[in-house]
């Protein structure tokens, strides 16, 4: 996936941001100059035997217990990084988009995150962000917003 391709065919305004080689969502906070409340961060959690794309700012991490409770699972796990690689072919492993719909994945956005006015996303690479207006986010992801993390 395009990440630029897919919200110019959208008609979504996004700011390109250029950055040295960011491995993690903090990482990329650091390297745009923002706080790590506003970088989208995408986590694939296993609930009960279903794969979902899950997507809290990078300054936080998943409460699993909150989690299942939201997703009404007995059970939620992290994927692996092999695992999540092939459900992600297209993209640098650990730059994957925080959209699930066209990798055949629900997506749920922590509570935090939704009430960002922008959010920055990896765009596939570990150099290149994007920054979209959180409404544009939600428009194309449609995601379940719950409150599922804490802060770090």
């Amino acid at each position: 996936m395009d990440i630029e391709e897919f919200l110019n065919s959208a008609g979504v305004k996004f700011k390109r941001h250029e950055h040295a080689a960011a491995y993690t969502a903090q990482e990329i906070a650091a390297e745009v100059h923002v706080s790590g409340d506003a970088v989208a961060k995408p986590v694939v959690v296993r609930a009960d035997k279903k794969d979902v794309l899950c997507v809290l700012p990078a300054s936080h991490k998943i409460d699993m217990g909150k989690l299942a409770k939201a997703l009404k699972a007995k059970k939620c796990q992290l994927v692996k990084e092999d695992e999540v690689a092939k459900l992600f072919p297209d993209v640098e492993v650990g730059a994957e988009p925080p959209f699930g719909k066209p990798y055949g994945l629900p997506t749920v956005v922590d509570s935090h995150l939704a009430g960002c006015e922008s959010v920055i996303f990896s765009a596939g690479s570990h150099r290149r962000a994007v920054e979209v207006r959180y409404e544009d986010y939600a428009r194309l992801a449609e995601p379940t917003v719950a409150d599922f993390s804490m802060h770090l």
